[in-house]
């Protein structure tokens, strides 16, 4: 059997549902538009898994975080897939796919045919085992990346309660859930094989800030070393898990996280694959014309650096990537070239901070690092090209986001540092005449030395500092920034 659509999406995340919608808003016809997933469930807020949905009191659950809460948006459920015409194909794999005719087989025997197909396949987590130590499938070894993860971790977590949990891994999984197995009074113990957690963005300042509000509540962590083998009960359960440094840790569960890999293994051979992914264009555009990427596994090119393809593994990169596709889709002649400023995000326990841009160069700190805010710039070539902040207003975030995306240059360091959050404030707000500034995002540096306005008088500078506060005093807060807003209302 043989069924025929103008656009499919293969995959059921993020990716899948912000694109749906933007399918929507842009006049799909009903029955013009299919999705494939191999999960049960219409496409969700994945954010959720690790934050809401392992709380004790009031959990997250479905369809509560169904796409496109996360972006304060209207919620998609299966409903709204009918009521669109939008074809659900659920609980079912993609055997293989044939880009140069345009088919894909599904695990059911039938063959699905399209004139654009959107992958949005996304990443899978690093297996145990690809790391050479056995224990995956063990009934206390968790990962988490689908609601079915999710709803297991749940499981193993609630039977037990008061022992001793193993994260492993300090990047984004492993931070979030440390954070949720805490707050559900396990006794937690994170192993780090660098030297601080969430290593390839944070600074050893930064880290050190989180890694001391997690020891306020009970967690440890284990650092300079990695698992080597558990130990198993005779009901095949992890009890411990023996680290490279020697050491033995009891267990009563254990999360996994410790990385992920692009899911493209359809399209091997038959797309150009670069940076573990799919490479596209700036529309999404693979190397087949017919066949667009978007999420995890699109390897896009980023003028914010210079134009060079990543793969941005984030939830806002999935979000954006997949309306832009969408956009360029339905409409080419009216949608220009993504322009992405990088964006991450995090909330756990009572903190959340954002960064934009790229973490490389020269680091400045600014603010309060025994207090509430506190944040830091990154400067390289002369040009502020990341900026994070964390406990940061609605305003705030917008601040560092728009000074950042200016990439202002910078000739007095001191005075930077000595800003802090109002240096981002003041460059939002109104960029001076005399500052360069790079258009765009394009990450091109001019090749003459910058000057930047820090040459004025020290009064032009204080009454410019005091300004910019007042404007940033005088304006209403609304809340959160808007990833928080949906969050909030989720108990995320």
């Amino acid at each position: 059997m043989e069924r025929a659509f103008v656009y499919v999406i293969v995959g059921g995340g993020v990716a899948a549902g912000y694109a749906a919608h933007e399918f929507v808003k842009r006049g799909v016809s009903h029955g013009e538009l299919c999705i494939i997933s191999e999960e049960s469930v219409a496409p969700y807020e994945r954010p959720a898994l690790s934050k809401g949905f392992l709380l004790p009191e009031d959990p997250a659950r479905l369809p509560s975080f169904h796409c496109c809460v996360g972006s304060n948006e209207e919620k998609l459920t299966p409903k709204w897939y009918k009521e669109h015409g939008i074809e659900l194909i659920l609980n079912t794999q993609v055997k293989s796919a044939d880009v140069k005719s345009k088919m894909l087989l599904i695990a059911t025997g039938e063959t699905i045919s399209y004139k654009i197909l959107i992958v949005a396949t996304g990443a899978r987590p690093l297996k145990l085992e690809e790391t050479g130590v056995r224990g995956s499938d063990a009934a206390n070894v968790c990962y988490l990346r689908d609601l079915a993860d999710a709803e297991k971790l749940v499981n193993v977590m609630q039977s037990s309660s008061g022992g001793n949990a193993i994260v492993l891994g300090g990047g984004y999984i492993g931070m979030e859930c440390a954070a949720s197995l805490a707050i559900n009074k396990l006794k937690v113990t994170m192993v780090l094989p660098r030297a601080h957690c969430m290593a390839r963005l944070f600074t050893p300042k930064i880290a050190s800030y989180y890694e001391e509000f997690y020891k306020s509540k009970g967690v440890k962590f284990v650092k300079g070393t990695v698992l080597t083998s558990f130990d198993f009960n005779t009901e095949g359960k992890v009890t411990a898990a023996n680290l490279s440094d020697g050491s033995k840790l009891p267990a009563d569960m254990v999360v996994i996280g410790i990385g992920i890999h692009p899911n493209t293994s359809l399209f091997e051979g038959q797309l150009t694959l670069e940076k573990g992914g799919i490479k596209v264009n700036y529309r999404m555009q693979s190397s087949n014309t017919s066949v667009y990427a978007v999420g995890d596994v699109a390897a896009f090119p980023v003028k914010f650096f210079g134009e060079t393809r990543r793969r941005l593994e984030h939830v806002d990169s999935a979000r954006k990537t997949a309306r832009h596709a969408v956009a360029a889709i339905m409409e080419p002649k009216k949608t220009g070239e993504f322009d992405y400023l990088p964006f991450f995000y995090s909330k756990i326990f009572t903190l959340s901070w954002q960064f934009y841009g790229e973490n490389i160069g020269e680091v400045f700190h600014f603010g309060d690092f025994s207090g509430k805010t506190f944040g830091a710039y990154w400067i390289h070539n002369g040009h502020l090209v990341g900026s994070f902040l964390e406990g940061g207003t609605k305003e705030q975030y917008e601040a560092i986001a728009q000074a950042t995306r200016l990439k202002p240059a910078i000739e007095d360091l001191t005075e930077l540092e000595r800003q802090g959050l109002g240096f981002a404030l003041s460059v939002s707000q109104k960029p001076p005449p005399s500052q360069p500034i790079i258009g765009g995002g394009s990450g091109r540096v001019p090749d003459k030395k910058p000057i930047y306005a820090w040459r004025a008088t020290a009064g032009v500078i204080l009454a410019a500092s005091i300004a910019a506060f007042a404007y940033w005093y005088s304006r209403t807060e609304s809340g959160e920034n808007f990833v928080f807003d949906s969050i909030a209302r989720l108990r995320i």
